[in-house]
């Protein structure tokens, strides 16, 4: 195999590709990258049997061939390469060499059979979502994955498709968030993708320019991929009984609060100051006709602060929330305004847009010890 390419281009893929990278493996091959380069193209992959990411960069490809190289080493040697163009050549007994102008690196590659093949997603289907109605969809429900769960399948997020549309939820006991927009393709589908892997699709996906661009998601029964620009990103699917989420959202109200997102998100910030790891409070809230107060109370002081609101509170509401979770969910909303939908001081705290249902937040709420 020998190549020639732009030394920039390819170490920008090198670092995006790098989180499918195993750290440690007893398969050495897990720990490198395998390029391919066929034409006049390259080939990158790396994979760590759950996630597998891929991408392809031009190149002058004047021997064709396979190789696997440490992840680690041969990212650090290109990004310190003094040259704008990278010369990669593969000998006898997989030994590598690397050029760039006088810089010249000489090392021991791993035979590609080691590494192992990307699952095939056979008897898919596929749709296409905007990329920038992708990327909303993820930001507002990525914060309410779980981080660890007693029932693993919180991990992930749930993609629901069905009668042209699709949902997106995610959950971990203390929240949920709910996203819904339109789907092109009428599909029937439900799966659910670890938040892992969303987290990199969100950091791959291609900022969109003059003309909008779409993502095509194929989903298999075990695994899924996700192609977003040059980059597809393949991942196993988590299994098991995903929250019935529809039950949990309460679908009526006796209190409804129609307040500015970003006053009532610094109101909460400027109390929270009295919070830290050490110190933890919930927020008090009371929902009156005309007015929200703001309260924490820890062992270093207190904290009050009032934001004016608009609701249909025939009396006062005094209800209880961890700062962290209402922060994530009113940093999620992306709109200027937004609905509290309340049930009682015990019930869920339910943040909708104040017009169409674009998406649902669910907030626990912490019970008040009494004073």
């Amino acid at each position: 195999m020998k190549l020639l390419c732009g030394k920039l281009q390819l170490g920008i893929l090198l670092t995006n590709i790098q989180k499918a990278v195993a750290s440690k493996s007893t398969i050495p091959a897990l720990e490198g990258i395998l390029i391919t380069a066929t034409k006049q193209t390259i080939k990158l992959c790396a994979y760590n049997t759950e996630l597998g990411i891929t991408t392809t960069l031009p190149a002058t490809v004047t021997q064709e061939g396979r190789i696997v190289i440490n992840a680690h080493l041969l990212t650090e040697i290109i990004k310190k390469l003094p040259s704008e163009t990278v010369e990669i050549e593969v000998k006898e007994n997989f030994t590598v060499i690397i050029k760039g102008e006088q810089s010249k690196f000489e090392l021991i590659g791993i035979d590609p059979k080691e590494f192992p093949e990307l699952p095939n997603v056979s008897q898919a289907e596929y749709l296409t979502l905007p990329v920038s109605t992708l990327k909303s969809m993820i930001k507002q429900t990525i914060f309410a994955v779980a981080d660890a769960d007693a029932k693993p399948i919180h991990t992930g997020t749930l993609f629901e498709i069905k009668d042209n549309s699709i949902s997106l939820v995610s959950v971990d006991g203390y929240r949920l968030a709910l996203r819904n927009e339109p789907a092109k393709e009428s599909l029937e589908l439900k799966f659910v993708v670890p938040g892992k892997t969303l987290k990199e699709v969100l950091r791959l996906l291609p900022t969109t320019g003059e003309e909008e661009n779409y993502a095509k998601i194929t989903a298999g029964m075990r695994h899924i991929i996700f192609q977003v620009g040059e980059y597809k990103i393949i991942s196993r699917l988590l299994e098991g009984e995903f929250l019935d989420y529809k039950t949990t959202i309460p679908e009526r109200s006796t209190s409804t609060v129609k307040v500015s997102t970003a006053k009532f998100l610094e109101a909460i910030e400027r109390v929270s100051l009295l919070i830290n790891d050490r110190l933890k409070s919930p927020i008090k809230c009371i929902f009156s006709k005309e007015s929200i107060i703001l309260s924490c109370n820890t062992a270093i002081g207190k904290s009050n602060d009032e934001i004016k609101s608009v609701s249909n509170c025939d009396e006062e509401l005094e209800i209880a929330f961890n700062n962290r979770y209402m922060i994530e969910a009113l940093k999620s909303a992306d709109c200027d305004e937004i609905e509290i939908h309340l049930n009682g001081s015990l019930s869920p705290i339910k943040i909708t847009p104040t017009q169409g249902n674009s998406f649902v937040f669910l907030v626990l709420p912490v019970r008040i010890k009494p004073n």
